[in-house]
């Protein structure tokens, strides 16, 4: 007779991990794990990497799951290699050869085309992403080999730098808005070129202010002792540290975390700038407190606010 396995009780779990995401992982798997290996009660990651792609993936727990979207939003920063002379159907490694070309293309060639994709472009979402269509994500209509009209987007590529080019590979960097598909965008540069392309590689290197060097391995996650794995952890307000931070009295603070609209005496407060995000806590004992919007005239609003007892 099998003894039934006990099943572990989750328990509150509050911070950032910086996970460098394996090769052959969806987001959502390797989310799983780590959430595992924390015993985690609540988590989520903070925007997708296709399973073919590398590299950082924060992945934001308990309260920290409150900022997540904030790194939606931000700007990501890649390094990819891109195949040149090879379409496939997916626009990377994943995918079935659509088309071969033979590749002829100069150095001053793919400088000037890379100059084409510098700045805010227009882009189509590829048929083989998670964006809806009717609660159906694109890539479902793609597997029955159905293709739909997608209307073109505007993004916006801040850097596109030639690290390398060893025909018929071309290595960029690329740091580009939220919304950027770095596929379509190797896409769009081979047709350019005349020969099609497709992505060979895709490492995410930058998340906003997060860097891929101060991340670590499921491996070494799962290498350690619980409390070691915990110590990985980053602060909540590792996702807010791009905002000036704003100290309350235990009063104000009091009163922040009931919602309440706050007008600041410059006196008893010490605003850092005249209006924008910042982050609140109390001064006291330092306990982040949430985010805010500071207006003008030292006006205070509340926006995602924390639940302080952790």
């Amino acid at each position: 007779m099998t003894t039934p396995q006990i099943k572990r009780k989750r328990v509150p779990v509050h911070g950032v991990l910086l996970l460098d995401k394996p090769v052959g992982f969806s987001s959502n798997d390797a989310l799983i794990k780590a959430k595992r290996f924390l015993n985690a009660a609540k988590a989520g990651h903070t925007g997708t990497l296709d399973p073919f792609a590398t590299g950082l993936l924060p992945l934001c727990f308990g309260e920290a799951t409150k900022f997540s979207q904030d790194l939606l939003e931000a700007d990501k920063t890649y390094t990819t290699v891109v195949h040149l002379g090879v379409t496939t159907t997916t626009g990377d490694t994943e995918g079935e050869v659509l088309e071969e070309k033979p590749v002829d293309v100069s150095l001053e060639q793919i400088q000037q085309a890379l100059q084409q994709f510098t700045g805010p472009i227009q882009q189509v979402p590829p048929m083989y992403s998670a964006l809806k269509r009717d609660g159906k994500p694109l890539y479902e209509y793609a597997r029955a080999g159905i293709t739909l009209e997608r209307e073109a987007r505007s993004v916006i590529i801040h850097e596109l730098e030639l690290l390398a080019y060893e025909a018929p590979f071309l290595s960029l960097k690329v740091k580009c808005s939220k919304g950027t598909y770095v596929r379509v965008l190797g896409e769009d540069i081979g047709a350019t070129l005349g020969c099609g392309a497709h992505l060979k590689e895709l490492r995410r290197i930058g998340v906003g202010h997060l860097v891929l060097e101060k991340s670590i391995t499921l491996e070494y996650l799962e290498s350690l002792p619980e409390p070691e794995r915990l110590a990985l952890l980053d602060p909540v307000d590792a996702l807010l540290s791009s905002f000036d931070p704003v100290y309350l009295t235990d009063e104000l603070s009091r009163r922040f975390l009931h919602g309440q609209r706050l007008a600041l005496n410059k006196e008893e407060v010490t605003l850092p700038i005249e209006t924008g995000r910042v982050r609140v806590y109390r001064e006291s004992d330092g306990q982040l407190l949430g985010s805010a919007q500071l207006q003008e005239y030292g006006i205070l609003a509340p926006e995602r606010l924390i639940a302080t007892e952790h």
